[in-house]
């Protein structure tokens, strides 16, 4: 392979924002790779990082209609993540050119991070702590005399895919009864205790709601001032998906007054936490005593960093060596690709 990769141009973007760990660029040398490293987030500065590429690696940045349309070369995009909002995708599979991404990246994280917001925001434990460096002991045992046993309560899981199954998975240790929403009619193991249902049932009867969605135009705002009023009073909310799966303003409302019990967050529309110099937030949301809010962390750990570097790496070294990559881990499989391309070599 590093023969046949040697004279491919290749693109390492978000590489400030991102660095190649040491077991990355290994993976890059094992596979005959020496990308370019760049940092880039406008599409001006991006044109000429990618106009004559052969590959692209992205994790944050932003690939719009008029980057995807300089590519004059570019035979796949590997997306070192899960979701592909960030990048044109259908103009993309209009020029031929492979969208990829690690769909099992961070699962296990992602599904341990739900379950640690949901376990403090249920025994409130930012808002004790507070009180307890403020010296407010008798205060911070008040506060827990309203916790509710989480066992027998029902967490409702807005999506099913591979987050949500391991999510359910530790749920059943909590003795949680699970709902879940499923756009694909494809069978749950009976194992997991799951039943599926409609989104309207499941907000009516959850006392925990917890995003497992994509960002699509369909899911753009899908829960709003209406679904969030049709929550049980005192629900908790959780999101470690897509920020803008939320209108925040809906969710801040529904908070404020109280119909809401509480919110762990972890991704936002309103902040861009991947901005280079991002503004100190001033934002009423988050200075809510029952909001927990975390910088969109919940994929991270060193497993989940080697998984997608060794994933996304093998995604666009076998599509630069003339092979399909693994079928599961090709966004837009209908893709024509603008060079004939083997099987999948593992079969």
């Amino acid at each position: 392979m590093t023969q046949r990769l040697g004279g491919m141009r290749v693109v390492r973007l978000n590489a400030t924002l991102f660095p190649p760990s040491d077991f990355e660029r290994a993976e890059w040398a094992r596979a005959g790779l020496a990308p370019v490293e760049a940092e880039a987030n406008t599409a001006e500065a991006l044109i000429p990082l990618v106009a004559e590429a052969d590959g692209v690696f992205a994790i944050s940045v932003a690939l719009p209609a008029p980057v995807v349309a300089a590519m004059a070369r570019c035979r796949v995009i590997s997306r070192l993540g899960t979701g592909t909002d960030k990048i044109d995708v259908a103009l993309a599979t209009r020029r031929g050119i492979l969208v990829t991404n690690v769909p099992t990246f961070c699962i296990e994280e992602q599904a341990d991070h739900t379950m640690a917001l949901l376990l403090a925001l249920v025994r409130k434990l930012p808002v004790m702590q507070r009180a307890m460096r403020a010296g407010a002991f008798n205060a911070a045992q008040g506060l827990s005399r309203s916790n509710q046993r989480m066992a027998g309560q029902t967490l409702g899981l807005v999506g099913f895919g591979n987050s949500a199954r391991l999510t359910a998975q530790r749920a059943r240790g909590f003795r949680l009864r699970v709902l879940a929403t499923r756009r694909s009619a494809a069978p749950i193991d009976p194992a997991l205790g799951v039943e599926l249902c409609d989104l309207d049932r499941l907000l009516r009867e959850s006392d925990y709601v917890s995003l497992h969605l994509p960002l699509a135009a369909a899911t753009y705002h899908m829960m709003g001032a209406a679904q969030f009023a049709a929550m049980k009073p005192g629900a908790l909310f959780i999101n470690t998906s897509r920020g803008a799966l939320v209108d925040e303003d809906a969710l801040e409302a529904a908070l404020r007054s109280g119909h809401l019990g509480g919110a762990g967050l972890d991704t936002y529309e309103r902040i861009d936490v991947f901005a280079e110099r991002p503004p100190m937030p001033r934002w009423s949301l988050l200075e809510l005593d029952q909001v927990i809010a975390t910088p969109h962390v919940a994929a991270n750990s060193v497993q989940a960093g080697q998984d997608v570097a060794r994933g996304g790496i093998e995604n666009l070294a076998a599509v630069l060596s003339g092979h399909w990559p693994r079928p599961g881990q090709i966004v837009n499989a209908g893709v024509v690709p603008r060079v004939a391309l083997a099987p999948w070599p593992g079969g």
